[in-house]
């Protein structure tokens, strides 16, 4: 039987994955994390590399014979530069960088926010692709000047293992830069950024063979040389929604659930109009060309920085240890907007994540939560409050009532954030599969490769082969 390779790199973790539609074995995992210099934060990129080198090496040695292609997907937005000879010029910036503070404005005055969202359909949120281009080529016009190729992280990574330069299609439609209707980069506003055209090369859709793997890197991992990579939805989130395990085309909603959560439905166009502008929705690219129009919402990134806290300062808890106190405690007396521009960055050890919630709490005249059991248990209610009100904007939008809603992700391992969800909808919620990234990733392989004719047959197999848990509401 085929087996592929999912390399799936997540804001806190990667990991290195062999398996097909039906089961699936986590080789390796790698942490990774921001690195701080000079005021700025940076992704350990040649690090990440490496990483993926010896995860590929141990999956080699275990399957080689049964290997036959590879697909990586990683997180949106971040991008590298290349030279003419294709050589990175300087470290990829962090998406919660602080240099995006206030250039959205910036930005605006040059192209009307609402032209951007015309020609685009996308989100607004400072960490989009736009932003962090336009203030590094004003912050570092030479470098700017000498760029040859934009690459997202996914296509870099991509490009180091085969020496091909492409551009995956849904982590292309995160840039803010991809004019849907046309199917291409957008010239106009590349041209009013003053964005050279010749950077951004071809997109490629999800399920292209990019190459084989470059003759040194197949002998550094004991390799076949004739293992394909091929680009998944590059996007994690197109990957993770190619997996909803639906068993008919009912109405439903996802909620791709981990530092981020995404929440949204599946369209075959773009849905580009007043009211997706007013909500500031996002139309990104699916793993069979459509759409995931959703909504960016703050995920546990709150409760992960938290938790960095609390273990340096206070006490080392597991998430899971976390996540029973919190049910232990019963309803908090609060609740925060996890979009709050102040839980946007890092926590510092004087300015950490329980101290803003809080803040927020004592300026908006709340019961400030004082233990970690309270400070959880309201975030994820505030969470849960959150995908209510998404799901009553995609309603008034679409015009149709949502039936159903899938967690996937890591979220979905949390029952108590699926039961709050369930009680707050009154809709019945389906949670899993918890690997719902690696299981797309290797499911568009599996398609890639003849092993499996369609998406719509991947999902079956997926809902026969994973753990799924429903949860009714309660009240």
């Amino acid at each position: 039987m085929q087996k592929f390779i999912a390399i799936d790199i997540g804001a806190e973790t990667g990991r290195v994955i062999v398996g097909d539609v039906s089961k699936m074995e986590i080789i390796y995992r790698f942490p990774n994390s921001l690195v701080r210099v000079k005021g700025s934060i940076f992704w350990d990129i040649l690090g990440i590399f490496n990483e993926i080198k010896k995860g590929l090496k141990k999956a080699f040695k275990k399957y080689s014979a049964q290997i036959v292609s590879i697909g990586i997907d990683t997180w949106g937005v971040d991008y590298a530069l290349l030279d003419n000879d294709g050589d990175i010029l300087g470290n990829p910036y962090h998406y919660r960088d602080k240099r995006t503070d206030n250039i959205m404005e910036v930005v605006f005055n040059i192209i009307p926010k609402k032209e951007i969202f015309t020609e685009t359909g996308i989100q607004f949120m400072q960490l989009n692709t736009i932003y962090q281009l336009y203030s590094f080529a004003k912050k570092k016009p030479q470098i700017f000047e000498n760029a040859r190729y934009f690459l997202t992280i996914p296509d870099l990574l991509n490009y180091w293992l085969t020496g091909i330069i492409k551009n995956e299609y849904s982590i292309t439609t995160t840039t803010q830069l991809y004019n849907p209707i046309k199917k291409d980069w957008s010239t106009k506003i590349l041209n009013k950024l003053g964005f050279k055209r010749g950077l951004f090369g071809e997109i490629i859709m999800p399920g292209t063979k990019i190459g084989k793997l470059l003759p040194a890197i197949a002998l550094e991992i004991g390799a076949d040389s004739e293992v394909v990579i091929i680009a998944p939805a590059c996007h994690d989130t197109g990957s993770a929604v190619a997996a909803v395990p639906i068993e008919d085309n009912a109405n439903y909603a996802y909620i791709s659930s981990g530092t981020w959560s995404l929440l949204g439905i599946e369209t075959p166009e773009p849905i580009i109009n007043e009211m997706s502008f007013k909500y500031n929705f996002t139309n990104e690219g699916s793993a069979d060309g459509g759409f995931r129009f959703l909504k960016n919402v703050t995920g546990f990134w709150i409760i992960q920085e938290c938790k960095k806290f609390w273990d340096e300062k206070v006490k080392s808890y597991s998430y899971d240890e976390l996540t029973e106190m919190a049910l232990k405690y019963g309803s908090a007396n609060f609740r925060i907007d996890p979009d709050d521009s102040r839980f946007l960055k890092p926590g510092l050890i004087d300015d950490n994540m329980p101290d803003r919630v809080k803040v927020y709490c004592q300026e908006t005249g709340q019961k400030v939560p004082e233990t970690p059991a309270e400070i959880v248990r309201g975030v994820i209610e505030s969470l849960a409050d959150k995908y209510t009100e998404t799901i009553k904007m995609i309603e008034e939008i679409t015009g149709k009532s949502t039936k159903e809603i899938y967690i996937i992700g890591g979220g979905s391992r949390n029952g108590l954030l699926c039961q709050i969800v369930a009680n707050a909808t009154g809709l019945p919620v389906f949670a899993g599969p918890v690997e719902a990234t690696a299981i797309g990733n290797l499911m568009i392989q599996a398609k890639s490769m003849g092993q499996i004719k369609s998406i719509v047959e991947g999902r079956k197999i997926i809902r026969r082969s994973f753990d799924i848990k429903k949860y009714l509401s309660e009240e």
